[in-house]
């Protein structure tokens, strides 16, 4: 049981919105830091501060989810499709797992990072370069088999229907 008093008092639905909660809380976090360094150095720095700060989260947040499903240390696609959609940015927007001709297919539908520029009147995040060590270092971290590429993701959109997609594979 948790140690915090205030926490083990809340029901499930409210732990369950408390969840949602922190992971927009982690989306909102990563924004600012970013917007601030943009601000301060330029869309450059901000994209290289943000490649690196995602090469190193995203290993970490595998390795923990791999734990908590205890995946076994080559789950596979399958592995990878029950952690996926537990990962602070799934759970953050809404998104989708699927299976399609033998690869994985998983798609951000909105993207909350997008959303939050637009109505700040900002312009779009370059999150390609970035988001490619974010979802290529989860997959390889979940097994280090399985291979990551974009489908859609901006700057260089393919498919209007989502704000990203990657396809896994092995």
């Amino acid at each position: 049981m948790l140690d915090n008093e205030d926490l083990n008092k809340l029901s499930r639905e409210q732990l369950l919105d408390l969840l949602l909660i922190d992971s927009k809380n982690l989306i909102a976090m990563d924004g600012v830091w970013f917007q601030a360094i943009e601000k301060e150095m330029g869309m450059d720095s901000a994209m290289h501060y943000d490649e690196e700060a995602w090469k190193l989260y995203t290993r970490s947040e595998a390795r923990r989810l791999k734990k908590f499903l205890g995946l076994s240390e080559r789950p596979g696609l399958e592995g990878l499709a029950r952690a996926l959609p537990l990962r602070m940015v799934s759970r953050a927007s809404p998104s989708e797992t699927l299976f399609k001709d033998g690869k994985l297919i998983h798609r951000i539908l909105v993207c909350r990072v997008q959303e939050a520029r637009i109505r700040k009147n900002m312009p779009l995040h370059p999150c390609k370069s970035a988001a490619i060590f974010e979802y290529g270092g989860f997959a390889e971290a979940i097994d280090d088999r399985i291979k990551c590429r974009p489908i859609s993701c901006y700057p260089d959109v393919t498919d209007a229907s989502c704000s990203c997609s990657w396809e896994f594979y092995i």
